[in-house]
């Protein structure tokens, strides 16, 4: 048995504009990597982060240590685990950053002391104990798509039940994620608990032609779709130049656009890589009017999720 193993926990897109809490999909880059050590004292614990120092080293309080002792406690709690954090995705960036740490220390884990869980889909549940420990939430649309890849339908959290959907050949994905934080679960505060039933009938309507557009490979119905009349404007004022960010998206021809998780990060969905390329350089002309330093990724759907490092 090997001693110690490399994985790489991608960032992903959550809600997808009108799936809120319900679907999500993974992309190529950025993304975390956890280096897991076997140890002989029981228990998981962090050895060092690297590339974030707000992070809390506590195995209590870090959703790596969480989700990979959730592991251990199921499968066998007197093995020892040290992990190492790379840390590449800012604490609060809206692109999944506690789950792709989560879903890298739950796979290396269960890689390292044997693959005892056999079905990927199998750890979804203990790499959601640890993005808990962030969001204050147990929810997997994060969680889901960066350990299993593509788009993923998150039907109940409880009792789990997650769909893997198809990805159309050509869709690619464009982030703009600004420097500055926000705490999903202080977003979560600012989104109305009562919404209108003709709100809900026409939020259905739209998640359901996406769900079908995705399926299908439908280009023009995905864009259809890819609106949200419930979440994002309670959440839109959140963002410095959200609005400038989505019109310049749309009118750069991508299929639709919208807020990333809780934010601050901006995503459009774009068919080809072509129309992405044109679509990242007009959102990122439009953004440089706030003085504000922002990363910007353009990524094809990534349809592998989390992997060992093999090198």
């Amino acid at each position: 048995m090997s001693q110690s193993i490399r994985v790489y926990g991608p960032a992903s897109v959550s809600n997808v504009t009108c799936g809120f809490d319900v679907l999500g999909f993974a992309i190529e880059k950025p993304g975390d990597i956890i280096l897991a050590e076997l140890s002989e004292k029981p228990g998981a614990r962090i050895k060092k982060i690297i590339g974030c120092d707000t992070l809390p080293i506590n195995p209590l309080e870090n959703v790596a240590s969480v989700a990979a002792q959730s592991l251990l406690d199921h499968v066998d709690p007197t093995i020892g685990i040290d992990l190492t954090i790379y840390k590449n995705i800012k604490p609060g960036s809206g692109i999944g950053s506690s789950a792709s740490s989560a879903v890298a220390a739950t796979f290396a884990v269960n890689q390292l002391i044997g693959v005892p869980i056999k079905n990927t889909f199998d750890l979804v549940p203990f790499a959601m104990q640890g993005e808990q420990i962030a969001s204050g939430a147990f929810h997997a649309d994060n969680v889901a798509p960066a350990l299993l890849g593509g788009f993923i339908i998150v039907r109940s959290n409880d009792p789990l039940d997650v769909i893997q959907l198809g990805t159309p050949p050509d869709l690619y994905a464009v982030v703009i994620h600004p420097d500055v934080q926000i705490k999903t679960s202080e977003s979560r505060k600012l989104l109305p608990v009562l919404v209108p039933l003709k709100d809900v009938v026409t939020q259905t309507g739209n998640l359901a032609g996406l769900v079908a557009g995705l399926l299908q490979h439908d280009y023009d119905l995905i864009g259809r779709s890819m609106h949200d009349i419930i979440i994002e404007p309670a959440r839109e004022g959140t963002i410095p130049g959200f609005k400038e960010l989505k019109k310049a998206a749309l009118d750069a021809g991508a299929l639709g656009a919208g807020i990333s998780g809780s934010g601050p990060s901006v995503f459009a969905l774009c068919k080809g890589e072509t129309s992405a390329q044109k679509v990242l350089d007009e959102m990122k002309s439009a953004y440089g009017n706030f003085n504000i330093n922002y990363d910007a990724y353009i990524s094809a759907i990534n349809k592998k999720g989390t992997i060992e490092i093999l090198d």
